[in-house]
């Protein structure tokens, strides 16, 4: 578990707990994807998500600081029956009740009836829905196996806004299979689509080598990996965005640095434009210049 600090909607500053739940594998096989990595090949057993979400909290409360807002990551999609037993959707939900908003994850084609048994079992806790768009690229997106179109992210998310829920999408940075002079354009025109959408957040994740897909495509010329100056030129260039808030992934930025020396302030900065959604005066660095 993570706490972090995160612009609202409101612009106020809110403290968000992110809590990683260790549950059943994705039934889908997308090419970008590592979390396969942190699941059980098994489906969840009813009552697991719970301990682990009570071990998680504890904690929180022995500091007696809890944040408002909460995500619940599980590698995977929350509305999986697999990954997320519906007997457990009461429980979790009883746990959640002192937060102002939860956030959870889910492929597009989950999105139905167990979104509104999750809702309904929140009750006055606002729901949020996280979706991997990864990129508006049509021919991309088909080839990261996603099994997913434009047109069934962009049902999926009005669906979401008619169970009132806010929509999160994940974007990459870069996607595989997108020519580098390419990239940035294709980055605009995938933040216009998902605001079209009506989402309210996008999140621009650096795309990781490491699962063995994506580094046979890194040998293979059809993937860049990324550094840390791709992410910051990406949240330069989506900022200010009237339609909504546009945020850079953070975690482990240290993979995607080339310099000790202003890895610090770099992340400072980054998560400072998060907070305050502007261009803030890039980081001079004598080291790496």
């Amino acid at each position: 578990m993570v706490v972090e600090e995160e612009r609202s909607e409101s612009g106020a500053i809110a403290r968000v707990a992110t809590v990683f739940l260790t549950g059943a594998e994705c039934p889908w096989r997308c090419v970008m994807c590592d979390l396969w990595l942190h699941t059980l090949e098994e489906p969840t057993a009813p009552g697991s998500l719970v301990r682990q979400l009570d071990l998680a909290l504890g904690p929180l409360d022995r500091e007696g600081a809890l944040p408002s807002r909460i995500k619940l990551y599980n590698a995977g999609s929350f509305f999986d029956l697999q990954a997320v037993p519906l007997e457990d959707y009461g429980p979790l939900a009883s746990r959640l009740q002192r937060f102002e908003q939860v956030v959870v994850e889910s492929h597009p084609a989950l999105v139905g009836e167990r979104v509104e048994r999750w809702r309904d079992a929140l009750g006055p806790v606002s729901l949020e829905v996280a979706m991997g768009l990864e990129t508006a690229h049509p021919e991309a997106l088909e080839r990261l196996h996603k099994r997913m179109t434009l047109d069934q992210f962009a049902a999926a998310s009005a669906r979401l806004s008619a169970y009132g829920a806010s929509v999160r999408a994940f974007l990459l940075v870069p996607p595989p299979f997108v020519a580098r002079d390419e990239e940035a354009e294709w980055l605009r025109r995938s933040i216009a689509f998902a605001f079209e959408c009506g989402i309210s957040v996008v999140s621009l994740v650096p795309t990781r080598l490491g699962n063995g897909a994506l580094d046979a495509l890194h040998a293979q010329g059809q993937f860049r990996a990324p550094r840390l100056r791709d992410l910051e030129q990406a949240l330069a260039a989506a900022l200010p965005e009237p339609r909504g808030r546009v945020f850079a992934d953070l975690w482990d930025l240290a993979a995607f640095s080339d310099c000790t020396a202003c890895l610090d302030a770099r992340r400072t900065r980054l998560h400072a434009m998060n907070l305050e959604q502007r261009v803030l005066p890039a980081i001079r660095c004598t080291a790496c210049g």
